[in-house]
C-alpha cells in the first residue's frame, strides 16, 4: 500500500541552495529529495501490560497455572500457625495426669501382688472370754498373704466358730504384721442348765460355761431361756443388757411373768419391777440414781418402781 505521504518538489527557478549539513559540507552536490514512509512512534504505556496469551487460549508456561492438572505447592510456601495455647496446655495436663495415673497403679499392683508385705505375724488384743492363742489359731489360713488383700469382712468370717467374738477390726503394720482388735459379745446373765450355768449376752447367745455362780456377777435368769419361752427371755436379755456394769454387778437373779412384767432381785434382797423393756435406757439411769441415794436405816427401801421411770416409786 502506498504512503499516504506526498512528495513536495521544489521548482527550478525558486529552489535556494540548503545550507549543507556537517557530512555534505564542502560537496558542491545537489541535493537529493526522497520520499520515504514514516513509521509511527509507539505511543507510551500508561497502565500495566496485559499478560501475553498463546494462540491457544491456555497460560504461558511459568504464571503456575496449567489448564488441566494445579503444579504441586511445594511445602517450603506453607505457612505454619503456631498451636493454641490452651490446647497445648490441656495435652500437657493430660499427659501429666496419665503418667501419674500409671506410676500410682504401678505402686499399687506391687503393694497388692508383692510377697514383701506377706503376713508372717498376727498380734490379738481385747480378749477376755476367749484366748489370744485361740485366735491366731483362727487365723493362720492367712499367713503368706499380702496384707492388701485381707479384710475386716474375711477375718470376720475365719473367727466365726469363736461365737465369743462379735466384731473384730485389723489393721496392718508393715511389713508384715496384722494386728486384730477383737469385740467379744458381753455376757448379761447366767441361764441354769442342770448342774451349769450359762453365759448369755443379750441376744441369748451362749458365751460359755461355769459351776460357780459366785465366780461371776451376773444375776441368775431362772428357768433358762427354754423354760420361760423364747420372747420372754429376749425381753429379760434386753433390759439386762441395758443395765450399767456397776448395776449389773449388784444383780441377784431376773425372772419375766410376761414381757411387761420384768423384775430384778438385788443380792441384799431388794426388788426392782422394771415393766416392759419400753426406755429401758431412761429406766437404767433413774435406776443408777435411785441405787446412789444413801439408805436410811429407819426406812429401808425394799421395793424400787420405775416401770413409769418418769415418776419412779421406792416403797
Amino acid at each position: 500500500m502506498g504512503s499516504p505521504r506526498r512528495p513536495t518538489y521544489a521548482s527550478r527557478g525558486s529552489r535556494k541552495p540548503a545550507a549543507p549539513g556537517p557530512e555534505v559540507q564542502g560537496l558542491g552536490e545537489p541535493e537529493v529529495i526522497s520520499a520515504s514512509k514514516a513509521a509511527p512512534e509507539p505511543a507510551a504505556a500508561t497502565g500495566p501490560k496485559p499478560s501475553a496469551r498463546s494462540t491457544s487460549g491456555s497460560p504461558k508456561k511459568g504464571t503456575g497455572i496449567s489448564a488441566g492438572k494445579q503444579k504441586p505447592v511445594s511445602p517450603g510456601n506453607v505457612l505454619a500457625f503456631p498451636e493454641p495455647p490452651a490446647k497445648r496446655r490441656k495435652r500437657n495436663v493430660l499427659v501429666v495426669v496419665c503418667t501419674v495415673l500409671a506410676v500410682v497403679l504401678a505402686i499399687l499392683a506391687a503393694a497388692v501382688f508383692s510377697p514383701i508385705l506377706a503376713v508372717g505375724t498376727v498380734s490379738v488384743s481385747g480378749t477376755r472370754l476367749v484366748t489370744a492363742e485361740q485366735v491366731k489359731a483362727a487365723l493362720d489360713p492367712l499367713k503368706g498373704r499380702p496384707l492388701p488383700q485381707i479384710s475386716d469382712e474375711e477375718v470376720a468370717r475365719l473367727l466365726e466358730p469363736l461365737v465369743q467374738i462379735k466384731s473384730v477390726s485389723t489393721q496392718a503394720r508393715p511389713p508384715s504384721e496384722l494386728a486384730v482388735e477383737v469385740h467379744e459379745r458381753v455376757p448379761v446373765a447366767l441361764v441354769k442348765q442342770g448342774e451349769q450355768y450359762q453365759l448369755v449376752d443379750v441376744d441369748g447367745v451362749v458365751l460359755g460355761t461355769t459351776a460357780d455362780t459366785a465366780s461371776v456377777s451376773l444375776p441368775v435368769i431362772d428357768g433358762g431361756a427354754g423354760t420361760i419361752g423364747k420372747e420372754l427371755f429376749q425381753a429379760t436379755a434386753a433390759v439386762l443388757g441395758a443395765l450399767p456394769l456397776d448395776v449389773l454387778a449388784r444383780l441377784s437373779n431376773a425372772s419375766a411373768q410376761s414381757v411387761d412384767a420384768v423384775e430384778l432381785k438385788l443380792v441384799d434382797g431388794q426388788t426392782i419391777v422394771w415393766g416392759n423393756a419400753g426406755e429401758k435406757e431412761l429406766k437404767a439411769r433413774v435406776l443408777e440414781a435411785l441405787l446412789k441415794v444413801p439408805a436410811d436405816p429407819k426406812n429401808p427401801v425394799r421395793v424400787y418402781d420405775v416401770s413409769a421411770p418418769r415418776h419412779p416409786v421406792t416403797r
